[in-house]
């Protein structure tokens, strides 16, 4: 999976336009392009220099399953994935929620996922590195890195769950201090050599990370990037991003990634920064499915974000509480009509296609992660139709 993208082509010919259309079904959020004949007809590949990541996102567990029964369900999403051509499962960090997710302990998973799929990338999105000792975290992920022979991706963050902190002991207003310091722990020991290290947090006497990761130097790090102060630090460490579009918007993002390229440039990294967007997306075989099929579960996902995010303003750690308290109430005070227009790419599979260029040349992504049933309601059958035209229609217009 390539770390850089080249920048996006600003001529006539690749322009995309927001057109919305007003028929009963789509009210609006359907999205299509001025150029490319071939979209009148059926999806075709994009006049892009580079190909876009794919991905995957799993983290909820249908609602209703039993705990034996949402194992079973993400190993045989990770299946599907493998054989239908996604890049890259990307799994999420929930602890303490029975009701949301099984995935508290991310590298197990991932470990089991890669013993069952041959082609398949696998990555955590995130590890919440303060949570966590990071020379054991360190040792588990090159340990995973070597079962999956070089397909592991190493998404990091410190998660916005300030109740999560709570329950293991560890203050929130801790969490970016620590989050940089098992960082530089976890770099540093991968390296293979004795060394030690001295922080405020963390402190380390003459160890040897065993073992080294497969891949050389490491596995392939990304981070989470969700406040105004994270994006140019991300920039100076030369690490490519995640962003998503659950409590920002698209000029918020915008804002956001200005800096976190010209960090990125002042720093003198090599290469472009790179930035992936998580997006819930689905594909239905008409558009009307596609806006009536998710709602329930879309609609219970937005409200619990909601919550989420009411529950860390004024926390230490969680950033200004004006901008936290304006983030959760502008997040529940939209209607379904609006999550479908800002927040997600809903649609056919030329619907999708039209809606995800459109996000990549409003951003300039090279990789897209998709959210497949945010909410945990969509049936299964449902979900495995959305992924199957994604895998077929959708990807190929990207790569």
């Amino acid at each position: 999976m390539p770390a850089s993208t080249a920048a996006i082509s600003s001529r006539e010919s690749g322009r995309l336009m927001s057109i919305p259309e007003t028929s009963p079904t789509n009210t609006g959020w359907i999205w299509r392009m001025d150029t490319f004949m071939c979209r009148l007809l059926s999806p075709c590949r994009l006049d892009y220099n580079d190909a876009v990541h794919f991905g995957i996102f799993v983290e909820e567990m249908r609602q209703g399953a039993g705990q034996r029964a949402a194992f079973r369900d993400v190993f045989e999403l990770a299946e599907r994935a493998d054989a239908w051509g996604i890049d890259c499962v990307w799994l999420g960090e929930i602890h303490f929620t029975p009701t949301r997710s099984v995935i508290s302990a991310s590298l197990q998973v991932a470990s089991a996922i890669a013993t069952r799929t041959r082609r398949l990338r696998v990555g955590t999105a995130v590890q919440v590195l303060p949570l966590n000792h990071p020379l054991r975290i360190a040792e588990e992920v090159a340990t995973v890195d070597h079962i999956s022979e070089g397909r592991f991706e190493f998404g990091i963050g410190r998660s916005g769950v300030v109740r999560t902190y709570d329950i293991y002991g560890v203050p929130y207003g801790e969490s970016q201090a620590r989050f940089r310091e098992a960082l530089e722990i976890i770099r540093e020991g991968w390296k293979g050599e004795p060394f030690s290290y001295a922080g405020e947090f963390y402190r380390v006497q003459n160890a040897i990370v065993t073992p080294r990761p497969y891949q050389v130097p490491h596995p392939p790090l990304r981070m989470a990037t969700t406040s105004d102060e994270t994006f140019p630090a991300a920039g100076r460490m030369g690490l490519p991003i995640f962003v998503g579009l659950r409590a920002t918007e698209i000029p918020d993002l915008q804002a956001q990634l200005a800096p976190y390229r010209q960090a990125w440039r002042e720093a003198g990294h090599p290469g472009q920064p790179s930035v992936y967007l998580r997006i819930p997306v689905y594909a239905s075989t008409t558009e009307k499915g596609a806006v009536e099929e998710p709602r329930e579960s879309l609609t219970a996902f937005f409200a619990r974000q909601t919550e989420l995010a009411r529950a860390a303003v004024g926390r230490a750690g969680a950033g200004p509480a004006d901008r936290r308290r304006f983030q959760a109430e502008r997040m529940a005070s939209l209607s379904y009509e609006d999550i479908l227009a800002k927040k997600v790419a809903f649609g056919t599979a030329r619907g999708v296609i039209d809606r995800l260029a459109q996000l990549r040349d409003e951003l300039g992504l090279d990789g897209i992660v998709a959210e497949l049933n945010p909410g945990g309601r969509i049936p299964p059958e449902l979900e495995t139709r959305s992924l199957e035209i994604l895998a077929r229609e959708v990807v190929p217009a990207f790569k």
